[in-house]
């Protein structure tokens, strides 16, 4: 397919099912099985950074005269289809279902316990 001249490609903003605060579980990869809380989620690119977890060590040069440059440990990104909420309720790792309440809000709900999240 052919962009013709003067569009712009279009930007997939993927869904994620996780929010920036809530506490994951890891599901692959060398930090399995650990939990940490959402810092930041990238819809645009369909990944999330865990606290403490996927450390990464990254090769700094110093940018302002007087400054020190070194290697930075810092939180990779991680793809959110690797990550499973954690009901604070059940404290397990669980999807997650949409329910509507009464007053019309929709919410999210554990889909083991059945308690709004």
């Amino acid at each position: 397919m052919a962009l013709r001249i003067g569009t712009k490609p279009k930007v997939c903003k993927c869904k994620v099912h996780v929010k920036v605060g809530d506490r994951v579980i890891i599901l692959s990869g060398k930090d399995k099985g650990k939990k940490g809380k959402i810092l930041a989620v990238s819809r645009k690119e369909g990944k999330v950074i865990v606290e403490k977890l996927n450390v990464v060590t990254k090769h700094v040069k110093p940018t302002k005269v007087g400054q020190e440059g070194g290697r930075v440990k810092a939180e990779g990104a991680i793809y959110a289809c690797k990550v499973q909420l954690v009901c604070p309720e059940c404290g397990e790792g669980t999807r997650i279902a949409h329910t509507f309440l009464e007053d019309g809000t929709k919410k999210r709900m554990c889909k083991k316990c059945k308690k709004v999240i």
